[in-house]
């Protein structure tokens, strides 16, 4: 993110074991952040919708709802990036998450310096979709859909309105960016790419649901198998 002096973004940590949280708030702080922690969801949803993050990081088993929930409730009212950082480590539970709109997730135990990394590249994307980029033309029209990305919003040939969770939002505006072009899956990913990593793939299924189109045949955003997806369309900024 750009560098502001005296400024350090603000990262809400959902984290009931005690040990844990302190590990990751004083990572954290060693590297420009400030953390604040929270045990409860509730508590820190109250604060997040009072004070959006630059970024949330919780875990999936909580004390007082299931994380799960909580990215869907962030999602809903917040709109800050999320991290999943937790013990639950079942191809479900990854799955369910991108699903619903986290940005990474992340396996206990950790490596710290890893966290940083995780951190930093999720803010990066962050960045690069959306913040600082208000010069650019955030309005995008293509085989009848409307799309802004200032506000996550896609408007349907009909005229109603498909809203969007910000990593929908970043992965739209990416593929509209550079239509009938072939972006890699690292390329969407913002570089963050991991080893088989898939959930690439499981966010766009998502965003072709969005779409509506036929799983069997997309029209839109089209695979090129062995190399990542593509755009087909005449694209319209303004």
């Amino acid at each position: 993110m750009t560098a502001v002096p005296g400024w350090r973004p603000l990262i809400c940590l959902v984290e009931d074991e005690a040990e844990i949280a302190r590990l990751v708030a004083s990572t954290l702080d060693g590297y420009g952040y400030d953390c604040v922690p929270f045990r409860r969801g509730a508590d820190a949803l109250a604060r997040m919708r009072a004070e959006p993050p630059a970024l949330c990081i919780l875990d999936l088993g909580l004390p007082d709802m299931d994380g799960l929930q909580l990215i869907r409730e962030i999602q809903d009212s917040v709109g800050c990036p999320i991290l999943v950082l937790t013990g639950r480590q079942h191809v479900t539970d990854r799955i369910l998450g991108l699903e619903l709109g986290a940005d990474d997730y992340m396996g206990k135990p950790f490596e710290p310096r890893e966290l940083v990394a995780r951190v930093r590249s999720v803010l990066r994307r962050f960045q690069r979709a959306g913040g600082g980029e208000a010069a650019r033309p955030q309005t995008a029209r293509f085989a009848g859909w409307t799309f802004d990305a200032a506000r996550n919003q896609l408007v349907d040939p009909q005229g109603g309105t498909v809203p969007l969770s910000t990593t929908e939002t970043r992965l739209l505006e990416a593929l509209l960016r550079s239509p009938n072009r072939i972006l890699s899956r690292e390329q969407l990913l913002g570089g963050s790419l991991e080893p088989l990593d898939r959930s690439i793939d499981v966010r766009v299924s998502r965003l072709r649901r969005k779409l509506r189109e036929d799983p069997q045949t997309p029209r839109l955003i089209k695979t090129v198998y062995g190399a990542g997806y593509m755009l087909s369309a005449e694209v319209a900024w303004s």
